[in-house]
């Protein structure tokens, strides 16, 4: 027990000392899961917006396997991208595999599907509510797409917290494309993992006490803005 309470002190101490690995811990951790999330936010949002507002042959199959790619492992997708950004694969040449280039490559393809499944759903059911209101003004489907983003764009914005809060707290994908190198590639998730295996508990304690804050912030904010969009009737 006092071996804990010293470790929790200890981990206070880091905190409101700012300690400089520390604060590049969390620095990088920040850049690449913001990173991400503004990569899978546009590409997400367009995949949405595409399927919520058009019909076409196969549409189904492809929410259905949107739907499925939010459950994809994040080690398969680690693997993946690691396989894509080995020597011997086709993207070897670029030289990525172990930078953070790779690990914003891997949380955005992990996170993705989340947010275009997400606001696919959201999309589709105001843009049946709005059908017959947009065919009377005979507006064009780019017009559509903006009327429907800006309208759901409280809706929107918990989507974006979601996808950050999933990015945040990854570790199967960016230990593996990210290799965890000190002063380089080293995020909160897998400096936790790697202070707890060598039994420094100060420093494991510290960032996971900034792990959780963030995670009790995304969370209360994505509450907040439901709340705030039922009672506008945005979603």
């Amino acid at each position: 027990m006092q071996d804990f309470s010293e470790s929790f002190s200890l981990a206070f101490q880091l905190l409101t000392t700012f300690d400089p690995d520390l604060v590049e811990i969390i620095g990088l951790s920040l850049r690449i899961s913001l990173t991400a999330t503004l990569l899978s936010c546009i590409f997400g949002c367009l995949i949405g917006a595409a399927l919520a507002t058009t019909r076409f042959p196969g549409r189904t199959v492809i929410i259905i396997l949107v739907n499925a790619l939010m459950g994809l492992p994040p080690v398969v997708v680690g693997l993946i991208v690691y396989l894509m950004l080995s020597r011997a694969g086709p993207f070897g040449w670029l030289g990525l595999l172990y930078t953070p280039s790779a690990m914003i490559i891997a949380q955005t393809l992990l996170i993705t599907p989340i947010v275009a499944a997400l606001s696919r759903q959201l999309l589709e059911d105001t843009h049946t509510e709005y059908r017959e209101q947009f065919e009377s003004l005979v507006m064009s489907h780019s017009q559509q797409v903006r009327a429907l983003l800006w309208d759901c764009r409280y809706g929107l914005l918990t989507v974006v917290l979601a996808g950050f809060g999933r990015s945040i707290a990854e570790v199967g994908a960016v230990i593996i494309v990210g290799g965890n190198i000190e002063h380089y590639t080293r995020v909160m998730t897998t400096a936790i993992a790697l202070e707890t295996s060598k039994g420094n508990l100060s420093m494991a304690l510290a960032l996971g006490i900034i792990l959780m804050t963030l995670a009790l912030v995304v969370n209360a904010l994505v509450s907040g803005l439901r709340i705030n969009s039922t009672r506008l009737g945005y979603a």
